[in-house]
């Protein structure tokens, strides 16, 4: 089996995470970097200050052998212990000086030449600069993990408020994207304009700006739609009635349909503007579902096969349920193929076809008003005014195609809670039946 990449966990990806990360890899180079420094420069003072010294006994030590006379404890012709090294170097003529260890003690050495071939050293005891130089290395371990632990709280807590800004800034980008266009995220900072803006507060005022824009422009549209879809309202109802005296006919019949079509239009379009206005009031009722569901069938004109799953009484508006299915019925009729279902399990009522099925665009973004596919007849408007009035009952209608066979499937799921002894499910069960 191929081995899957190693993938690291969602939070890694935060904007939080990678600061931490980069102020902690910061701080440890400049700590290292820092630490280096101190220990090599403290180390070359105090090594350099112990050769020093062994060096001022070499020549002492040197002086007392030329002399003849006794030579003080701690120096001595190749004393034992002496770096073989340091030995040959001052065998050969020349004078050095060694760090080492001697009975397991850090030692500096400092040996010459003596006569014959034989070396003469001292050895200086460099434990006081060696627990000097291990007290600094721990010094600056702690330092550098105390500096790195305050400079991380420092910067997450800087890095938190700009990620909460940012996080707030997000969440109303979404509100307006779901249609909350009221949504604003009013910063403090952009309200003053003779205070200075960081980057953040740019992108939410320029997020509030086009929100604002963005609301006036759809609102004109808005009250342009519903003015005209008003003003033909009047006319409209005088060519129907017009149309009505006409001596039947071919041409009487083509008339009246036209006349028809553009009242049908000119009452959906009052409603989408009522839609978009939001100044719908629900009128809240229980209905029982199954009923509802055989009156929309009935009306739809057409062959729908209706399947009574689960009945159940619900507290909803019972006419704009019945708009939302008649629309769905309807579509289904107008675009797909039969057989066209009807089906009420529950709370989830479900509309399908067997026709083509919906079109990408819709499935992946919901019905568009004066959208269509291809050569289909129609406006795009009955669907999206069935989206509407189920937000405004508060269901949730989605559309998708048939996972098998073909077909467009509307499903609508309508707010529901079942009670502890069941007794608003209604009389449960009920046979399954074609209208």
């Amino acid at each position: 089996m191929p081995r899957l990449p190693f993938r690291l966990p969602a939070w890694t990806a935060t904007l939080a995470w990678k600061a931490a990360v980069f102020i902690a890899v910061m701080c440890c180079a400049l700590a290292a970097l820092l630490g280096v420094l101190v220990h090599v420069a403290v180390t070359n003072q105090t090594v350099g200050q112990a050769r020093d010294r062994a060096l001022t006994r070499l020549d002492d030590a040197t002086e007392q052998y030329e002399a003849g006379g006794r030579l003080d404890p701690g120096a001595g012709i190749d004393p034992p212990g002496l770096p073989e090294p340091l030995r040959d170097l001052a065998v050969g003529g020349e004078r050095g000086t060694m760090v080492g260890d001697h009975d397991e003690r850090p030692t500096v050495w400092a040996a010459g030449p003596a006569d014959g071939r034989r070396a003469i050293a001292v050895q200086v005891d460099y434990a006081q600069g060696a627990r000097t130089i291990d007290g600094l290395d721990r010094a600056i371990l702690g330092s550098s993990v105390l500096a790195i632990g305050a400079t991380l709280l420092v910067g997450a807590f800087a890095v938190t408020r700009v990620t909460r800004r940012l996080h707030l800034t997000a969440r109303v980008a979404r509100r307006i994207s779901a249609g909350d266009l009221d949504a604003r995220v009013h910063d403090p900072r952009t309200r003053d304009a003779d205070r200075h803006q960081d980057e953040v507060a740019t992108v939410s005022g320029a997020l509030d700006t086009m929100a604002s824009s963005l609301q006036g422009k759809l609102l004109s549209e808005q009250r342009f739609t519903a003015d005209v879809a008003h003003e033909l309202r009047t006319p409209l109802t005088g060519l129907h009635a017009a149309a009505e005296l006409l001596p039947p006919g071919r041409p009487t019949e083509l008339v009246r349909d036209r006349v028809s079509t553009l009242r049908t239009l000119t009452e959906d379009l009052l409603e989408i503007s009522r839609l978009d206005a939001r100044s719908e009031r629900v009128d809240l009722d229980a209905v029982r579902l199954a009923p509802l569901a055989e009156r929309v069938v009935r009306a739809s004109g057409g062959e729908v096969e209706l399947r009574i799953v689960r009945d159940l009484v619900v507290d909803t508006d019972e006419r704009r349920l019945e708009r939302v299915l008649g629309n769905l019925v309807g579509n289904a009729l107008k675009h797909g193929a039969p057989p066209v279902i009807l089906t009420v399990d529950g709370p989830v009522i479900t509309v399908r076809d067997h026709g083509p099925g919906f079109p990408g665009y819709l499935v992946d973004h919901g019905p568009q008003r004066f959208r269509t596919e291809g050569t289909s007849k129609g406006h795009g408007l009955g669907l999206t005014i069935a989206l509407g009035q189920a937000t405004v009952v508060g269901a949730r209608l989605m559309f998708s195609n048939a996972t098998w066979g073909t077909g467009a499937v509307a499903v609508l799921t309508l707010p529901y809670e079942e009670s502890a002894d069941g007794a608003a499910a209604g009389p449960g069960t009920a046979p399954s039946g074609t209208t």
